[in-house]
């Protein structure tokens, strides 16, 4: 199975981030998981579709935007306007999961549901047959360089176990506290894309950083089941 490691751009040196961006390209990157929050449904504050619009010249990853934002009916166009492939909201944030589904896909673009710390796969079962991705979320949303919550292991398995057992073809992604040790119990679990913020963007050498942890010995194998 495909493993792939997803830089995220949270940890990035904002005052080179198109270099940062190109030179892991270069290295092999796929996806550019792109973090946006608004400073209310998490408490911090990123970018938005303008900083998506500036990237995208800079890059063919495939930019899996990932709005921790309040109100994400009201922005869907204009990350897809901007450039992004992909679109992740959180459960928590909508009455109307079903609805903004359809929206996201109406835009053009792929979609994935996050669930935080708290909230149990279970919730997903309604919708995650039409789901891209399921993004497991192993810190509290808001922050990076957070301690990875072993607990999100158990609904890693449980999100893998639900799609072997209905046919559906999402895939698994985990996001927090991701180094090699943490990236190799959630690949094992069951989860096929790994989010690394720190672990990449705050290393001397970025794009070598992300190529060691993506052609690591611990990924290469997979997951058990």
């Amino acid at each position: 199975m495909d493993i792939q490691v997803a830089p995220s751009i949270l940890s990035a040196d904002f005052a080179c981030l198109g270099r940062q961006v190109a030179e892991l390209e270069e290295a092999g990157a796929k996806i550019l998981h792109i973090d946006v929050m608004d400073g209310h449904f998490v408490p911090n504050i990123s970018i938005g579709p303008l900083g998506v619009r500036a990237l995208r010249p800079h890059s063919r990853m495939f930019f899996d935007a990932h709005l921790m934002i309040e109100r994400p009916e009201a922005y869907i166009d204009a990350f897809a306007e901007a450039g992004a492939d992909h679109i992740t909201v959180h459960w928590e944030s909508t009455f109307h999961m079903h609805r903004l589904i359809q929206q996201i896909r109406g835009a053009g673009l792929q979609v994935g549901v996050a669930l935080n710390p708290a909230t149990p796969f279970e919730v997903l079962e309604c919708v995650a047959q039409e789901l891209d991705m399921v993004l497991i979320m192993s810190v509290n949303p808001g922050f990076g360089g957070q301690e990875f919550i072993e607990s999100a292991l158990e609904k890693i398995t449980k999100a893998a176990q639900w799609r072997a057992d209905t046919g559906a073809k999402f895939r698994i992604e985990v996001d927090g506290g991701m180094n090699r040790a943490t990236a190799q119990m959630a690949v094992q679990a069951g989860a096929q894309i790994i989010v690394a913020g720190a672990a990449v963007f705050q290393q001397p050498q970025p794009a070598e950083a992300w190529r060691q942890l993506s052609t690591s010995s611990e990924l290469m194998k997979g997951p058990h089941q």
